[in-house]
């Protein structure tokens, strides 16, 4: 860093709905001091104003504000955030942006806290979300039995939009509690079972609270990988469910991961593989039309609505995607070039996982494995079906799958 610069710059400063009232005094000094001033209009609102200080709102979409931000750089200045600004808030973003030695950050009670104040709940035992700028999707996932959920809102239709999905999953005895304008003067609550919501707009400075109760027959997504085949749409194109449990635990998925599912069929396994963790990344490599519909809708269906798709065939569809963690080949592998492109991607000490079902693939697969190393292993699932008033198995084709870390 230089030298000759201030070593903290930057400020960031949470403010509650209770304004300046609110604000500790350093943080009162912190806002006084600085040359400029930057945030919401509600937040400029809340405070005072002060003598040949420069305000600025926000404005949409927020980065545009960013490059201007950074090149005050060395001067006094001030972001105002609601309540902890590096919880799902702007600090988190100039965290990455501004070194932490250049960076004060002064955060006021977060959403969540005030929530867990307001409910009696112990904030530990609480996942705490968000739908701020993002796909309520999101919160399929965290749909468990007994389950307590703190939702940031994006707007005052969150709350009934909400209540739809929860009903849709089969979590329409779940407890809605939409907090609103919590620490100020216009702080006000409504709440109802997800079944009976009726309420259609509240105020838009909301924070939801699920309290989630699962019908008999709710879909709730299991913690272990191997979803029911049933659960995606699909037109034969999938990787069975046993042999999708294999495939995940051989792909061994670690945080903040990005997979590529090349001939991705139905997305199971980048599916699957994003729910393994909530930080991971998936790319779906598929050049079907109709299955590439399938895997945003199943995406979307499943709680992950953030896995990309690469639209066209392996290994030219593969030009230019960020180097792959683990990298799983499904479908395409007798196609030229596809397993060599794939493990020229790979990252060292990433992780290959191909699986096989004719003669001509496995072939590459064992050539692969002489050239390469790793391992082979061969699964046949049959499954139980009636057989006229009996039942009988009946058997998949085996699938031989080859694993290989790269050095």
């Amino acid at each position: 860093m230089d030298s000759t610069l201030p070593p903290r710059w930057l400020s960031i400063v949470g403010v509650g709905e209770d304004g300046w009232d609110g604000l500790s005094p350093a943080a009162r000094a912190t806002v006084e001091q600085a040359r400029c001033v930057l945030g919401g209009a509600r937040h400029l609102d809340l405070l005072p104003v002060v003598a040949n200080q420069e305000r600025m709102a926000w404005p949409s979409p927020l980065t545009d504000a960013l490059p201007g931000l950074l090149a005050r750089r060395g001067q006094p200045v001030c972001v105002l955030a609601s309540g902890d600004p590096s919880w799902y808030g702007v600090g988190a973003t100039l965290s990455r942006l501004v070194p932490a030695d250049e960076t004060i950050v002064l955060p006021n009670a977060s959403a969540f806290s005030l929530a867990c104040a307001r409910l009696g709940w112990p904030l530990q035992e609480v996942c705490c979300l968000t739908a701020h700028g993002r796909p309520l999707e999101l919160v399929i996932p965290h749909l468990q039995p007994k389950a307590k959920l703190l939702i940031l809102s994006w707007d005052g239709t969150t709350p009934a939009k909400l209540a739809a999905l929860l009903r849709s999953r089969g979590f329409g005895a779940s407890t809605l509690t939409a907090l609103e304008a919590m620490g100020g003067p216009r702080e006000a609550r409504v709440s109802a079972v997800a079944d009976s919501w009726s309420v259609e707009r509240v105020a838009d400075l909301n924070t939801l609270a699920v309290e989630c109760v699962a019908d008999a027959d709710a879909r709730v997504l299991p913690l272990t990988p191997g979803l029911p085949d049933d659960w995606f749409d699909h037109d034969g194109q999938i990787t069975k469910r046993e042999v999708r449990a294999v495939t995940l635990s051989f792909l061994a998925p670690r945080r903040g991961e990005l997979l590529w599912d090349v001939g991705a069929g139905s997305g199971s396994i980048g599916i699957e593989w994003m729910l393994s963790d909530p930080s991971n990344r998936a790319i779906a490599v598929e050049h079907h039309a109709d299955r590439q519909a399938r895997i945003l809708a199943n995406a979307a269906a499943l709680g992950v609505p953030g896995l990309e798709l690469a639209r066209g065939k392996a290994p030219a569809a593969l030009a230019g995607l960020p180097a792959p963690d683990a990298l799983f080949i499904g479908g395409g592998l007798t196609n030229d070039g596809v397993l060599d492109a794939c493990w020229a991607a790979l990252k060292p000490g990433g992780r290959l996982v191909a699986n096989a079902v004719t003669l001509e693939s496995e072939a590459l697969l064992f050539d692969a494995q002489t050239r390469l190393g790793g391992e082979l292993s061969q699964i046949a699932v049959s499954r139980a079906v009636p057989v006229g008033g009996f039942r009988g198995w009946r058997p998949f084709m085996p699938v031989t799958l080859w694993r290989v870390d790269k050095p």
